[in-house]
């Protein structure tokens, strides 16, 4: 007797997906006590900090050298 479509087993394996999901979650704890965690977590907030100014850094060096070669 055959199985009705709907009723066979599906080809997604959500066992396997929860299993990767799990281990990406544990790496990513292991990593949070490594040794140089604070380093990098201060290191990111400073990117941040940093990347939101990079184009008005970059026009203030570039106006402040402008100006010093007029002045020289």
């Amino acid at each position: 007797m055959s199985t009705p479509q709907s009723l066979a087993h599906s080809q997604i394996d959500f066992v396997n997906n929860d299993f990767e999901a799990l281990a990406s979650h544990m790496h990513h704890c292991a990593r949070a006590h490594e040794r140089w965690f604070s380093m990098r977590s201060h290191m990111q907030r400073v990117r941040a900090l940093a990347a939101g100014r990079i184009v008005t850094m970059a026009c203030v060096a570039v106006v402040l050298g402008i100006g010093l070669f007029a002045v020289a």
